[in-house]
C-alpha cells in the first residue's frame, strides 16, 4: 500500500489516500472549511448530487446497481429521506464514495467527486483545491522521473544477484524450502543491520503506525548504499568470509558512503 498524502488548502490539512492505484480525497477533512451546521449526509440527499454521482458510477463502474439507484434518485430531496456515505456504497455497489474506519476513517471520494463537493464548501474552495491535488500529482510525478526508481530497480537487481552468490555458497544440497528462505531472510537482515541498525521486524515493532517495510521507508542515499552493499556482499560471500565479517565489513561501507553522500550535492538533484 502506498503511503498516505496530506495537501493543505486555505489552511485545513486534507488526507488524500491510495487503494488499488487510485487516489481518494478525504471529504470529512474537507468539511472542516464549511461554516455552520452543514453535514455529508445532508450533500449526498440532495439530488444534484444523486444525479451527479450516478452519471458518474455509470461511466466508471460496470458494477453499479441502477435499479437501487433508480429508488435513490425517486427519493432524494424529499424532507424526510436520508442516506449515508455507508448505505450508499453498499446498495448501489458505489466506488467513488468510501466510508472508511481505522487510523483514516472518514468518507473518501474519487477526486472528481471531492471536486464536486469542493464546489458546495465554496467556488474558492474548490479552485484551491484542484490546484493543490494538481500540485500534489506533479511533485509524484517528478520523483518517479528521478533516480529514486532508478535505484529501487538496481537494488532489486542486485538482490538477484546478492541471492544467487547465497545460493551458491551458503546453501549445502538437500536443504528444504523453508530453510532456503531463512537463509535469503538471514543475508537481508544482516544488510539492514549494517545500514539502519536494526532487523526488518525490530524496524516494524517500532513503526506499528507506518505503512511498508524498512526499506519502503529507506531515502534515496540508503537506497543507493544498500545497492552498492548488495554487489559488494555478493563478492565477498564469494570469498569465503563469515557473515560476521562481512557485517563488520558492510557496516564501515555504510558508514563511509552515506557520508559520502550526504555531501554531495549532485545526489540532492534526484529528490
Amino acid at each position: 500500500m502506498k503511503q498516505n498524502k496530506t495537501i493543505t488548502v486555505k489552511g485545513i490539512k486534507i488526507t488524500v489516500i491510495n487503494k488499488n492505484n487510485t487516489d481518494y480525497i478525504s471529504l470529512t477533512d474537507m468539511l472542516q472549511a464549511k461554516d455552520g451546521g452543514f453535514f455529508i449526509s445532508d450533500w449526498l440527499r440532495n439530488r444534484n448530487t444523486v444525479e451527479f454521482l450516478g452519471i458518474w458510477e455509470s461511466v466508471y463502474n460496470p458494477n453499479f446497481n441502477y435499479g437501487e439507484f433508480a429508488i435513490i434518485k425517486s427519493q432524494a430531496g424529499l424532507n424526510n429521506y436520508k442516506i449515508s456515505v455507508k448505505e450508499w456504497e453498499e446498495k448501489t455497489n458505489a466506488i467513488g464514495l468510501k466510508a472508511t474506519a481505522g487510523r483514516y476513517g472518514g468518507t473518501y471520494a474519487h477526486p472528481d467527486i471531492a471536486f464536486e463537493f469542493g464546489m458546495w464548501i465554496s467556488a474558492e474552495f474548490k479552485i484551491y483545491l484542484i490546484k493543490e491535488f494538481q500540485r500534489l500529482k506533479e511533485v509524484e510525478n517528478e520523483r518517479l522521473k528521478s533516480g529514486w526508481n532508478l535505484q529501487r530497480t538496481l537494488a532489486k537487481i542486485n538482490y538477484q544477484i546478492h541471492t544467487d552468490a547465497i545460493k551458491e555458497n551458503l546453501i549445502p544440497k538437500e536443504l528444504n524450502k523453508d530453510q532456503i528462505n531463512s537463509l535469503y531472510a538471514n543475508e537481508a537482515d544482516m544488510l539492514n543491520m549494517a545500514l539502519f541498525g536494526m532487523t526488518a521486524k525490530q524496524w516494524i515493532d517500532l513503526n506499528t503506525k507506518t505503512d511498508g517495510n524498512i526499506r519502503d521507508s529507506a531515502s534515496i542515499e540508503q537506497l543507493v548504499v544498500l545497492s552498492n552493499m548488495e554487489s559488494i556482499n555478493a563478492v565477498l560471500i564469494h570469498q569465503g568470509l563469515k557473515q560476521s565479517e562481512r557485517l563488520q565489513q558492510l557496516n564501515q561501507v555504510a558508514i563511509t558512503q552515506m557520508k559520502s553522500l550526504l555531501l554531495n550535492r549532485n545526489i540532492k538533484k534526484l529528490k
